[in-house]
């Protein structure tokens, strides 16, 4: 039986730019690297005790090695406690940010990297 998730693999073009992304203006933290031959892999969560880790790796790469592999983005849903706050901090910091939007579940608003990958966030009480 599954138990949790515990990664989200996330295939990008710049490794560097996109842990720059995501540690420097959302604010996560890089739990661990490493390199096994070719491939480089970063992991990032919200903090170190988060359960489920971002596995960032080279797109080009991947391909090359498992050419029958889907490489597009995931569709990932966020959580946060202030939504409000977590708005204007992406905002200030010049990430593409969409409206907040008021849905029967609850306000969100999506955003997206460096690489115009789309991602969602809704405030969980």
């Amino acid at each position: 039986m599954f138990s949790k998730l515990g990664e989200v693999m996330l295939y990008v073009n710049d490794q560097d730019q996109a842990v720059k992304f995501w540690t420097e203006k959302a604010g996560f933290t890089v739990i661990s690297e490493g390199e096994s031959g070719p491939m480089r892999w970063i992991a990032i969560a919200p903090s170190k005790d988060s359960e489920t880790t971002i596995v960032l790796f080279n797109k080009e790469v991947v391909a090359k090695m498992s050419p029958g592999l889907n490489l597009g983005t995931p569709s990932l849903m966020f959580f946060t406690e202030n939504l409000d706050e977590l708005y204007k901090n992406l905002s200030s910091k010049n990430v593409n940010v969409g409206e907040l939007v008021e849905m029967p579940s609850g306000r969100v608003f999506n955003f997206s990297d460096d690489e115009e990958n789309y991602f969602a966030v809704m405030e969980n009480h």
